[in-house]
This record gives structure tokens, sequence and C-alpha cells, in this order.
């Protein structure tokens, strides 16, 4: 069973409430869970936020949309995470998942997950050595892996990220990588600020109305294909 749980909060530093910002009529995360729901190895899709009452409506959205959701610490990450995936016990790969990402691409995530399991790996990754636009993250992860780096990470970094516990250690667990040539690693797809608001909905308004499936390529076909990257 491959568990995919999908991070959120509204207390973002530099766009607070962007995961509820309306994208073409929907709040952004409701647009993100659309594009992951069409992943054919995502098995079960969680949402992971915190009891801060901020997070309140962030909650009640994700309950509409029929999603379980998992709320713990606002600030311990790697905590709430690990407790997510434990209300899952029979998950044999976690799918590390933010909600600043309403550009996800499915396929991209149906092959982290096929190659974390072919190559027995506890972390695969499409970022380790970026080559897919900022916006298009995924890491699969090893259940037993999760656990130990919520036992003994103190790194207060790797309390608030979740992965880098694991990833920081090539000599205790095996990471694996997917990439992609030529190396689009220069475009920016997240969504951290105004511009990239905009940018995600300037792409959904273009492409959503006549494929709501609309492909990485079709987004690539757009110019321009980015959002501005910030100085």
């Amino acid at each position: 069973m491959n568990l995919a749980i999908l991070q959120a909060r509204m207390t973002s530093s530099r766009l607070p409430g962007k995961v509820m910002a309306p994208v073409l009529g929907e709040p952004m995360i409701g647009r993100q869970v659309e594009r992951l729901r069409r992943a054919a190895r995502i098995d079960e899709l969680l949402v992971a936020t915190s009891v801060d009452p901020s997070d309140d409506p962030l909650a009640a959205y994700c309950e509409s949309l029929k999603l379980p959701v998992f709320r713990g610490s606002l600030t311990d990450v790697l905590d709430r995470f690990r407790q997510a995936a434990d209300a899952f016990p029979q998950a044999e790969t976690i799918v590390r998942l933010t909600a600043d990402c309403p550009l996800t691409d499915p396929a991209l995530v149906d092959r982290v997950i096929s190659c974390h399991l072919e190559a027995d790996a506890d972390w695969t990754s499409a970022g380790m050595v970026r080559s897919f636009p900022h916006g298009l993250d995924v890491e699969a992860i090893r259940p037993s892996a999760l656990r130990e780096a919520a036992e003994r990470a103190s790194d207060p970094y790797e309390r608030e990220h979740v992965t880098p516990y694991i990833n920081r250690r090539p000599e205790t667990y095996r990471l694996e990588s997917v990439s992609r040539t030529p190396s689009l690693a220069h475009l920016r797809w997240t969504v951290d600020l105004p511009e990239d608001l905009e940018f995600v909905r300037g792409v959904y308004g273009k492409l959503y109305p006549a494929d709501p499936a609309f492909s990485t390529d079709a987004i690539l076909a757009l110019e321009p294909n980015s959002a501005p990257v910030p100085a």
C-alpha cells in the first residue's frame, strides 16, 4: 500500500493562506488534490495539517473532499508526518508531498514510487539532484526510516523539513534519485509568493477548461512557462 501524505498549513510566512487561495474557482489545495488523484500508484491520500486554529478552515475543506485529515504539531512537522503515517500501519511506502505544488505531475509521482520500490530504497526523490521544475517535488520513504528519523532527529531543520535526517546520511540509508534530461531546474512552478500564484492561475486559466488533466508538456508549451524567479 502506497500512502501519500500532503502536508499543508495556513500560516505560510511569505504568503499566508495560500493553500486556500482560489485557483479557477477552487482552493489551490483542491486543484492539487484533483491532480494527485490521477496518480495510479497512490492507494491512499491523507492531508497532514496542524492543530492550530488557523488550520480549521483547511481541515474542514479537505474533509469536504472526502479526504482523511491528520492534525498534529504546527512546528515539529517531522513528528506530525510520522504520526500521520502511523495511522496507516499497513502502508509499505510513504509518499511526501507539499501543498504549495498545484501543478504536481501524477506521472512523476508514479515514476518516483516505482523507482523506490524497484530499488528497495529507504528514500527516493525527484529533487535530490534537481532536474524538474521547483514545484514538482515528490519523495518516497520507507516507513521504518521515517520512524527512525522521528525518534532520532534533534536538529531543528530536520524536525521542520521531515526528510533531511534521512537524506543527509547516505552511509545509513539507501538513497535513490529520479531525474530528467534536459534539466528543467531553472523553472519555478511552486507557490511561495504572489507572483507564483498569479503564474499558476494563468496556467489553469489557459489549460484547464480544455483539458483538466493537462500535462507538464502542456505547461512547457506556454510562454512564459515559469513564474519569475525571486531575486
